[in-house]
């Protein structure tokens, strides 16, 4: 008997569908990014420009992606946009590159950082010293046990959440959202009435900044250095082209819920870092990030709210990375299921749920692999590769409007990018100046990727043997 085969619905409103913008990109980095971009500025006003300028360039990117998206509105994100922009080889590998490191690791670190949280207030047991110490060539999957086995134990949770329906899945993250953006608003009101801070903190820089201007090649390493964390606060903006097939009228609503979800997050980012430096000094931030056992947002409501401040934003951490984990296991199965139904991906990745409607296959297979990357303990490391593989495909995605504007002039286009084309223009070039920084000033981790990037290629010749 043929097993009967489910369909993705059309189901997720223009409010739904912002909700998962917002939920996608906010998570750990808002708490913890502001220290070490404070040890790379020593500025408190350059760490705001640089909020600032990462928002808008993530803006930039997310105006040129709106225009692709709405023209080609389909679950499968980029790999949709590059199939018919570059070909088959281009879409796979940006579609393997998510699932071998840009999601995955996403998922692993973001649920990795909850779980860091919960032992903060909560310690989690530890496997004997001879069993942590355990290595496997340069990994020690055993070490940390107990962050470790929550982190695994949450993402095969939210994986079970999102595989019984797409309309839970979003309803959990509109809930978790809602009490993030009325927990970062708690923080800026208390910080800024009862903060004890000081509008003179803005015009002290720390006591071991050297004034340079532009031309010096120092700062401008030192900008991309904050800029590169203030990114990953930022990541996961493109998330909701990974659902355009589930988005009611997504010609309209995918850009509108793009720009708006943005939007939001920028007027966040921004409020809430005011807050960290009006409160604190940027002295004090930098010795937060030297320190490197302590969350930048829990030292500053420690400062003027005690140890019951600090639990309560700790609770705060602990539903933002559970709802930003949750957005971010939802949306990129639906990849894997567009290229499985190409025959670019595992076969069982193309089957969808008959009851529930969601790609179950895909889900596991992801929630496996991330959990194998929580095992392998590389956080940093992952998320500099993430970094680096995501504004490659970024930048791609932008050079698309230019050449899908000369390939097919009269196309619909029911949102044309603002600014064309500076607007697309400078965020392309932004992105190839990242990628050449990155490979000089940290080469290790740029090879990494590429490796990781292009290990998929044998399993694009196989699958496309037939071809």
């Amino acid at each position: 008997m043929e097993k009967q085969q489910g369909q993705l619905i059309r189901s997720l409103s223009l409010s739904a569908a912002t909700i998962l913008v917002v939920s996608s990109v906010i998570g750990s980095g808002v708490y913890k990014k502001v220290a070490p971009m404070s040890a790379d500025l020593m500025d408190p006003s350059l760490v705001l420009w640089a909020w600032a300028l990462a928002g808008v360039i993530s803006l930039c990117g997310a105006l040129s992606n709106a225009e692709i998206a709405g023209m080609m509105a389909d679950s499968g994100g980029e790999y949709v946009y590059f199939r018919r922009i570059y070909g088959r080889f281009m879409a796979f590998l940006w579609g393997w590159s998510t699932f071998a490191v840009i999601k995955t690791a996403a998922v692993a670190s973001i649920a990795y950082v909850f779980s860091q949280s919960f032992n903060a207030m909560f310690p989690l047991p530890h496997l004997p010293e001879s069993i942590e110490s355990i290595k496997f060539l340069v990994f020690q999957p055993f070490e940390n046990a107990g962050v470790k086995g929550l982190t695994i134990a949450l993402i095969l949770a939210l994986t079970f959440v999102n595989s019984r329906g797409l309309k839970g899945a979003a309803a959990l993250s509109t809930w978790i959202t809602r009490l993030v953006i009325v927990g970062l608003l708690l923080i800026v009101i208390s910080g800024l009435v009862w903060g004890g801070g000081s509008f003179a903190n803005f015009r002290t820089p720390s006591i071991n900044y050297v004034p340079r201007d532009w031309t010096d090649f120092t700062m401008i390493k030192a900008m991309f250095a904050a800029l590169l964390a203030a990114f990953w606060a930022y990541e996961g903006w493109n998330t909701l082209g990974f659902i355009g097939g589930e988005i009611k009228n997504p010609n309209r609503n995918l850009p509108l819920a793009l720009f708006s979800g943005m939007m939001v997050i920028i007027g966040a980012y921004l409020l809430v870092n005011f807050t960290y430096l009006y409160v604190l000094p940027v002295d004090q931030l930098v010795d937060v990030h030297n320190a490197k056992n302590e969350i930048a947002a829990v030292a500053v409501v420690r400062h003027f709210a005690g140890g019951v401040g600090a639990t309560l934003i700790s609770i705060i951490i602990l539903i933002t990375t559970l709802g930003c984990t949750n957005s971010t296991i939802l949306m990129p199965p639906r990849v894997y299921y567009a290229m499985a139904k190409d025959k670019l991906f595992f076969p069982r990745a193309a089957e969808i749920h008959p009851t529930y409607h969601t790609p179950n296959p895909a889900l596991w297979m992801q929630g496996l692999w991330a959990c194998l990357l929580v095992l392998s303990g590389s956080f940093d490391q992952l998320t500099d590769m993430l970094i680096f593989a995501a504004f490659f495909f970024y930048g791609a995605t932008a050079f698309g409007v230019f050449i899908m504007r000369r390939r097919e002039p009269d196309a619909e286009r029911p949102y044309k990018v603002w600014g064309y084309p500076i607007v697309p223009g400078l965020f392309v070039l932004f992105c190839i100046a990242l990628i050449v920084i990155t490979c000089m000033n940290h080469p290790r981790e740029a090879a990494l990727g590429i490796v990781l990037m292009l290990s998929g290629v044998p399993f694009y010749f196989y699958w496309n043997r037939k071809k």
